[in-house]
């Protein structure tokens, strides 16, 4: 027993290193510790986001309509109009159709005149049947208690914001920033400490040994697999800071070196919101089409189906939101004209692509984070870097459990020898009583 522990701590003794190096893999360590339960939850909960919409109508069935083939959806305004009177305590905020077959409606709660507090709605999202306009269902998103609805957005806010909200968000952008220097530094690590032999060694990087011993695999894993998935990692990483410090540490970190011009920095918040504005849903909606209509002409973009139309009280300004030949995703749009909700003027044309490089990272972060680009097989690929990123925590921790026994039984064979020389050498056994 002793010699299999004296042979464990010698595998698993580390080399002498440079002190750069040595204070590189403390970093590594205990930053990887920390950060190793919150990328479990983040990595499990990807896995799942992955297939979001797939997901969503096998569970919820009832929030999508029945395609009804020939007949003319409902344009926005309509939707719009059909919204208001089945929530007379709301005021309709967004229409959005993102699927060809769903309508999400979000709402401003009134004011109730006999508290002159708004009103509890009850829900945060009403779903309308594109076709119709009827009623399909809503929910409080999130919100467990309204059972099976909302597993799937609940599942979302663990992975946006540990189901905590705006600490939740805070905390997980925190990790991300510290995981995405953690990139670089776990790179750093796996290069040889010296320049001898230096690609035969770092060949070894890359390989998994696995019919070494049980420590030997995680480790090849934990290694190798951060390797192969070096790049993926740091743009989820970085991506992670742009979806939850977005106005803060991603938006200064773009300007610094890109044309980033985001819209929350070009619209500005009134002093006080716009209740009533003189556009109406139908009036609103035939401005953004002929908004949208102006600038695919002078900007060389193409604009096709309507996705969303939106009004913002806090900047009093409506947005109208098509799919476009600038857009990258798979399905929806984000190219969008902005403009006063009074007069109708344009204040703002936000194309995803070709207009601003800042913007165009972005949009390809935010697309690539969320697996809306590149089809089917894209998805599955983030499905499984979810997993694997669960899988590079376990292996991180177990590899420190490992050493962290390892170093407990060095530092006792250590005072156990201090206490015997201590005492004279007659309390030191030679070699023949030791065997």
């Amino acid at each position: 027993m002793t010699d299999s522990l004296h042979s464990a701590a010698h595998s698993l003794r580390p080399t002498r290193r440079a002190p750069f190096r040595s204070v590189l893999l403390l970093f590594h360590r205990w930053v990887g510790l920390v950060m190793a339960g919150f990328l479990v939850i983040v990595g499990l909960t990807g896995s799942v986001l992955a297939f979001k919409t797939e997901l969503e109508r096998m569970i919820n069935p009832q929030l999508f309509a029945t395609p009804q083939h020939g007949a003319p959806a409902l344009d926005l305004a309509a939707l719009a109009e059909k919204a208001g009177p089945i929530v007379p305590h709301g005021q309709v905020s967004s229409v959005s159709r993102i699927e060809p077959d769903q309508v999400s409606v979000g709402f401003y709660p009134r004011n109730n005149p006999a508290t002159g507090l708004p009103y509890d709605l009850g829900f945060t999202q009403l779903f309308l049947d594109p076709w119709t306009g009827q009623e399909l269902g809503r929910r409080r998103y999130g919100d467990l208690s309204q059972g099976r609805v909302n597993l799937l957005p609940f599942i979302y806010q663990l992975h946006y914001e540990l189901a905590l909200g705006m600490p939740g968000v805070w905390v997980l952008g925190i990790v991300a920033v510290v995981w995405t220097l953690d990139c670089f530094v776990g790179f750093y690590l796996t290069l040889p400490a010296s320049n001898c032999r230096f690609w035969q060694r770092w060949r070894l990087a890359w390989l998994i040994k696995w019919r070494a011993s049980t420590y030997r695999v995680n480790f090849d894993l934990h290694r190798a697999g951060g390797l192969w998935l070096w790049i993926a990692l740091l743009i989820f990483a970085w991506s992670s800071v742009q979806m939850n410090l977005w106005d803060t540490v991603y938006t200064w970190t773009t300007r610094a070196v890109l044309d980033y011009q985001p819209v929350w920095t070009e619209l500005q918040i009134l002093s006080k919101p716009l209740k009533d504005p003189r556009l109406d849903w139908r009036e609103a909606f035939s401005t953004g089409q002929r908004l949208m209509a102006e600038a695919a002409v002078s900007q060389s973009f193409a604009a096709q189906e309507p996705i969303a139309l939106s009004f913002d009280a806090g900047r009093g300004v409506y947005a109208y939101t098509v799919r476009s030949s600038r857009d990258i995703k798979r399905k929806g749009g984000s190219t969008t004209v902005f403009f006063d909700a009074n007069t109708g003027v344009l204040l703002l044309l936000d194309l995803p692509t070709a207009q601003h490089s800042g913007n165009t990272v972005t949009t390809w972060l935010y697309e690539l984070h969320t697996a809306r680009v590149f089809g089917r097989p894209y998805q599955i690929f983030v499905c499984a870097l979810g997993l694997t990123v669960t899988m590079l925590s376990v292996t991180g921790a177990y590899i420190w459990w490992r050493k962290r026994g390892v170093r407990r039984f060095a530092a006792s064979q250590a005072r156990s020898f201090a206490n015997r020389r201590a005492a004279g050498p007659a309390a030191i056994p030679t070699p023949c009583e030791e065997g």
